[in-house]
């Protein structure tokens, strides 16, 4: 991402860190970083001139980072502003409080610049998170994932000496519990250590030509990609002044040589222990995020979806009542029977959208359950093209379906395929109202899976179809989620389906195939 046009506020009380920290902006590309010390004096910044993203510590004086978050937040012409938490914090509860106040994203220190770029160009090209996610419930959904999808990558171990045989000592004793790299000289090492793709941990050797250690750790500690990177000393070095020039350039421990193998596996393992630790945090961190935003999707997309059936009972209700109130005799009770059952049925379309929104949400987390029965798809297809038919009707679009009686019974959730077709038919009539003649055409394809074509007039724009079934991918539909498309192949996909799209430019036309296990149809 190009961080030239953005504006940035870097808040933090220690001013070293503020400093490097603006300093990682500014090498990622950003031209416009502002520093504050604390809350109050960034809250002062931030109502004198533009900001795009603040950067902010956690613990700071007069105004912690959370305090400052919470009044961004509040604060209506501030609100949209994306916040990064910067923090040490291992508290889940505090956590939890920074997710449910509406935190972009929290970046865990120490880190690297690679990590920093990632957390900025997500929390700048994300939605803003608003507050009232209910850290409980994500927390539990977190918890309830499955492992790998919190796993913390393996830590890398960077050997650096300019003896081979050291190299390879040193690397064959840590083989396969880290990953090892190995540089046979300062200058390689520095490269490493300034890279994307810094390491963990570096054993640095004290005596070497050209540039030794000590001067390898002071180039590091200079440079903001390397500064947090801890460093054990191996040296043959015993007298105090070495090891206090060591610890001075931030070693935290020292190796006497010739090495110990058991020893020097001990020191580092210890030391990993810590560092594995601080990757699992930031990896749960990421996981309790992703879970708060899944649930925040889930209803973004059911307070969308259920404003129509909602508005339909409403307004079947009311006319109802009209009727009743002012009895006709070209009304009979026939009448009123067939428009209550109507608006049951509206009605039981809204239920059914609130208990769509909850499966969504455990298909998203790991902890959906299918229970799958026989559905007769040919029926589904044909309630869903009367359903979008009269949704549809002032477009003058024409819905065919082409499912016979019997064709065949699916293997799923009711509801759920339900959903899929009537999202997919309502988004096919969307688009071809936007052609002249638009059509759209329903066929049912009976065979070993069940396939259904629903294809429209109107190619999806190229610049779409790539993204098509991506979260918020949307073009020129006012009003639009873009999580129709994705929830749709999600769905699919949960009953042992799934779905694919395909263009025909010179038709003009986009087909989308779904595709469902068969059942046997029940006598």
């Amino acid at each position: 991402m190009n961080l030239e046009k953005f504006n940035f506020l870097v808040v933090d009380d220690v001013p070293a860190m503020c400093q490097i920290t603006a300093n990682q902006l500014r090498a990622l590309g950003a031209l416009d970083v502002q520093t504050a010390s604390n809350g109050a004096d960034a809250l002062r910044l931030l109502q004198s001139r533009p900001i795009d993203l603040v950067l902010s510590d956690w613990n700071m004086p007069l105004m912690d980072g959370l305090e400052l978050l919470r009044h961004i937040r509040a604060d209506e012409k501030l609100a949209g502003i994306p916040m990064v938490m910067v923090t040490a914090e291992a508290d889940r509860d505090r956590i939890a409080q920074a997710i449910t106040s509406g935190v972009s994203d929290l970046l865990v220190k120490p880190y690297t610049r690679q990590r920093l770029e990632d957390k900025i160009a997500g929390a700048l090209s994300r939605r803003v998170r608003v507050p009232g996610a209910a850290p409980a419930a994500a927390s539990a959904a977190a918890a309830a994932r499955p492992q790998s999808q919190a796993a913390a990558p393996q830590p890398t171990l960077l050997v650096v000496d300019d003896t081979p045989e050291n190299l390879r000592l040193i690397a064959d004793l840590f083989e396969g519990q880290y990953r090892v790299r190995v540089a046979h000289n300062g200058p390689k090492a520095l490269a490493m250590c300034s890279s994307d793709n810094p390491p963990d941990l570096v054993l640095l050797d004290v005596m070497m030509p050209g540039m030794d250690g000590f001067e390898v750790a002071q180039r590091m500690r200079e440079h903001p990609g390397s500064a947090h990177i801890p460093i054990i000393f191996v040296t043959a070095l015993t007298d105090e002044a070495a090891r206090r020039r060591g610890l001075t350039l931030g070693a935290v421990d020292f190796v006497s040589k010739p090495v110990d193998p058991d020893v020097l596996q001990l020191r580092v393992n210890n030391f990993m222990r810590y560092i594995a630790v601080h990757l699992q945090r930031q990896a749960e961190y990421d996981a309790l995020l992703e879970t708060a935003r899944l649930r925040e999707d889930v209803e973004r997309m059911l307070r969308h979806d259920i404003k129509g059936p909602l508005a339909g009972v409403l307004g079947l209700a009311q006319q109802l009542a009209q009727q009743l109130a002012n009895p006709s005799a070209a009304q009979t009770a026939a009448d009123h029977a067939q428009q209550a059952q109507l608006i049951a049925a509206t009605a039981q379309q809204a239920l059914d959208t609130v208990k769509l929104s909850a499966d969504l949400f455990m298909i998203e987390t790991g902890t959906f359950q299918l229970v799958a029965e026989p559905l007769d798809l040919s029926a589904a297809l044909h309630k869903v093209a009367h359903a979008v038919r009269a949704a549809c009707a002032g477009s003058n679009v024409a819905i065919t379906v082409d499912a016979p009686a019997g064709a065949g019974h699916a293997l799923g959730d009711a509801t759920l395929c339900q959903a899929i077709l009537h999202n997919l038919v309502k988004n096919a009539c969307e688009a071809a109202a936007a052609v002249p003649g638009g059509q759209v055409a329903i066929k049912l394809h009976d065979g070993g899976p069940l396939v259904v074509t629903i294809d429209n007039s109107g190619a999806v724009p190229a610049a779409m179809r790539e993204r098509f079934f991506e979260r918020y991918a949307s073009f020129g539909k006012q009003g639009g989620s873009g999580i129709g498309t994705y929830s749709a192949r999600l769905l699919a996909e949960a009953q042992g389906g799934s779905l694919a799209m395909s263009t025909d430019d010179g038709r003009n036309s986009t087909t989308l195939t779904v595709t469902l296990p068969r059942a046997v149809a029940p006598a």
